[in-house]
């Protein structure tokens, strides 16, 4: 069987991720010196799609790291509303792979226009979306033709990460990120196919985390969505239990994805009442009563640890398309880029 585009696009993971390391590091240091110089006392992300799963991944680190609240804009409300905002004193970061959707573009440029210190985070420095912000951070990805995102979904929250660390001065974030190739070489070999076989005859999944974690399950369960055919929906390990729990019923598959953080107590007591009420259940970070623990990178920060944890969810969710019947490479009915306003 030839390798699909997105296999090969997840083994290079950890090359790419080394690669922006190495060639964006100057980039990321005079992002940084402007994010101290500006002190912001709030922070605006700008994002669709995956792009928007790492923005929500950094919403979390920058508050959990940096004390300062982090929202989401909605980009309709610059390039449909026409409605300028004020953002004087703020930081606004916009992420998108391609750097071209129009409506994301407006969105940068309006909040530079309202005062805010603008970063974009794209895979192509001459993009629009580039020329319109004040600092760019190129993610030197290289190209990806699956329209699934990976690589280039890594490394937009590995240049978030980076760029928090430098701005922090944080010294023990600067060595988690460097890292980062090597945990992320590791975790695309993980075995986790006790959750592929599970998913393989599944209709509908749960996703949940906290946190980063949780960015990473809305991630996963958009990429179930993509690739494979499944009705997934993510959650918070807390929020799923005010409601979505109710039609969790025997064998519904629920994917848990735990880290060693302080949240970790939280979701696995969610992942045992799920099990106990009789779903499927698949858990990384730690053991809990009747589910299922799937392999992961140990030790590792835990603003990093969510991440590497994609990068095992993307190996094994290949094979799960294939296994499905679904090309990994062209979901139906979607595009690489994906232009709205």
């Amino acid at each position: 069987m030839t390798q699909s585009h997105m296999a090969r696009e997840v083994a290079e993971i950890p090359e790419a991720a080394a690669r922006f390391l190495e060639r964006s590091r100057d980039a990321v240091a005079q992002a940084a010196a402007a994010l101290r110089d500006r002190d912001p006392r709030v922070a605006a992300t700008v994002a669709r799609g995956s792009s928007d799963h790492a923005a929500t991944y950094l919403k979390y680190a920058i508050e959990l790291q940096a004390g300062i609240p982090v929202a989401s804009v909605g980009p309709s409300v610059a390039s449909i509303y026409r409605r300028p905002l004020r953002l004087e004193g703020a930081a606004c970061i916009g992420i998108s792979q391609s750097g071209r959707s129009p409506d994301i573009v407006d969105m940068m440029r309006t909040a530079g226009e309202g005062g805010a210190l603008s970063i974009a985070i794209t895979n192509h420095a001459d993009s629009p979306m580039a020329e319109a912000s004040a600092h760019c951070l190129a993610l030197q990805a290289g190209e990806e033709k699956s329209v699934a995102a990976t690589k280039t979904f890594v490394n937009s929250v590995l240049a978030g990460l980076a760029l928090l660390a430098e701005w922090q001065q944080d010294d023990d974030l600067r060595a988690a990120v460097a890292g980062l190739p090597e945990a992320l070489a590791e975790a695309v070999t993980l075995d986790w196919s006790p959750l592929s076989a599970r998913l393989a005859r599944a209709a509908s999944a749960f996703v949940l985390g906290r946190g980063p974690g949780y960015a990473i399950a809305c991630e996963s369960a958009l990429k179930m969505k993509e690739t494979s055919g499944i009705h997934a929906e993510s959650y918070s390990a807390a929020e799923v239990l005010h409601g979505p729990a109710a039609i969790v019923q025997a064998h519904f598959p629920v994917l848990a994805l735990g880290v060693e953080d302080a949240a970790l107590p939280h979701v696995v007591a969610t992942a045992e009442r799920l099990a106990a009420q009789g779903a499927d259940v698949f858990l990384t970070g730690a053991d809990a009563n009747g589910a299922i623990r799937l392999p992961s990178v140990p030790g590792l920060h835990p603003m990093v640890a969510p991440l590497v944890n994609a990068a095992s969810f993307y190996a094994c969710v290949e094979g799960l398309a294939r296994r499905r019947g679904f090309d990994p490479d062209t979901p139906p009915h979607l595009r690489k880029v994906t232009e709205t306003v």
